[in-house]
């Protein structure tokens, strides 16, 4: 076998393993139910919020250290972090336990960036679209086992919800264990390099001087430049870029709608069926996830201008928000799975348009650094909905609410981008005009 086959292979199984947590779709319906003493108030003002803000917190240090510790120690800490968050979710009853569980599951989604750039560094530049397929598909496989798992298991009441947990531990433990496993990475793209030669060395001093000196612009070669100096032109390089600031805007942006939707979910359809006599939140998971890793595919093989691509972003960004509204202005817990799955599916196709856009405008190898970045703001666009919406502190709306108000968090952000993409037009027009009657006259 190939050696970036090899390494490919190793570190899906390991995403594959992480991504099998059966209790997941259930977390909200064990959470409430009578193994913890814990109001639906107290789980959505004192304990989600927690994971969101210590998300964003850690993602600034694991950002800047993912590189530095070369990416493997970051991947171990994923696996260790998911043992002690599922231990805690079993042998813990308190509301404080909860809450420093929440602070794990913030380290757990923190590190993910590692798992994301790591074969990065693994592999040569060709196999890039080969390898990030392979990792990505290996995440919805084992999402989509899990869900249909669960849901196997709730239905035939072999498992009840506490019971899930087990199982969710089991491959946590099995992740951990695996990523140990992983080669170790010799270099990273900016404290670990490949060793300089002599002309090399020389060649960096004459950068060092230039940069300290404001020489040094965005357009020369950054070969030779210093690890932080190297960090701040390619942010330079890739944020000057109109066509990246878009994209990335947008990126974080539906990130982060995303996450506060599917966070909460669980809860709104508590408040919707109260008790139900069976739980579908697995299928829905599995059926989503489907069709989201169906729709994210089809969005790789689409190939369109850069306004058409802005265009139909805008169109499905309302159309993301609608499928909200469903999911909320419903008193048919049926309907609301519905228009979940395609929030889901339509978020998967337009999230993969926008990382492809985002990508292609780079100049440099600066994938994890852009999109760890743009998932910083993410976090904090996210952090701000949940102060807003949700906390005491802001207007602490009911679960119809928050979810009505993210319905149009989707559809304003939709008609932003559509309004940009009409005045754009109009301005590229009467550009070409005023060329063509320069060229006549």
């Amino acid at each position: 076998m190939k050696e970036w086959l090899k390494i490919s292979c190793l570190l899906c199984v390991f995403g594959f393993v992480r991504e099998i947590r059966p209790s997941e779709p259930y977390v909200t319906e064990y959470l409430l139910g009578p193994w913890r003493n814990i109001t639906e108030d107290q789980l959505t003002q004192d304990v989600y919020p927690v994971g969101t803000y210590s998300h964003l917190v850690q993602l600034v240090f694991v950002f800047l250290i993912t590189d530095f510790l070369r990416y493997k120690p970051l991947i171990v800490t994923i696996g260790a972090a998911g043992v002690i968050i599922w231990s805690m979710l079993l042998w813990t009853t308190s509301l404080l336990a909860l809450q420093i569980l929440e602070f794990f599951y913030g380290t757990y989604m923190a590190a993910e960036v590692a798992y994301y750039t790591y074969i990065y560094a693994k592999v040569e530049k060709k196999y890039y679209p080969r390898v990030t397929s392979h990792t990505r598909a290996a995440m919805f496989a084992g999402k989509l086992v899990s869900g249909i798992t669960s849901q196997i298991l709730i239905n035939l009441e072999l498992m009840n919800y506490k019971d899930l947990n087990y199982i969710t531990l089991t491959t946590q433990i099995i992740a951990m264990v695996w990523a140990f496993g992983l080669p170790k990475v010799d270099k990273s793209l900016y404290f670990h390099r490949k060793p300089k030669t002599d002309e090399e060395d020389t060649q960096s001093a004459v950068v060092n001087s230039q940069f300290q000196s404001g020489e040094l612009q965005s357009n020369q070669p950054l070969a030779n430049a210093g690890p932080m100096q190297l960090l701040w032109l390619h942010f330079y390089n890739a944020y000057t870029n109109p066509r990246v600031l878009q994209w990335s805007l947008w990126y974080a942006i539906g990130l982060a709608g995303y996450l506060q939707v599917s966070y909460y979910m669980q809860v709104l359809w508590k408040v919707i069926e109260p008790e139900p006599s069976i739980a579908w939140n697995g299928a829905v998971d599995a059926v989503l996830t489907a069709l989201a890793a169906s729709c994210a595919l089809i969005a790789g093989y689409v190939r369109l201008k850069p306004l058409a691509s802005l265009f139909v972003l805008a169109v499905l960004s309302i159309l993301e928000g609608g499928s909200v509204l469903l999911c909320c202005w419903t008193h048919n817990i049926y309907w609301s799975y519905v228009g979940f799955v395609l929030f889901g599916a339509l978020y998967g196709f337009t999230i993969t348009v926008a990382s492809a856009e985002v990508a292609r405008n780079l100049q440099e190898d600066s994938f994890g650094l852009v999109f760890g970045f743009n998932t910083l703001i993410a976090l904090v666009f996210q952090s701000l909905l949940t102060i807003i919406v949700i906390s005491e502190s802001g207007f602490a709306l009911d679960a119809v609410g928050q979810y009505t108000v993210y319905a149009f968090y989707f559809i304003a952000v939709g008609m932003i981008y559509f309004i940009s993409v009409v005045l754009e037009y109009f301005w590229k027009r009467g550009r070409n005009d005023k060329k063509m009657s320069a060229i006549l006259d």
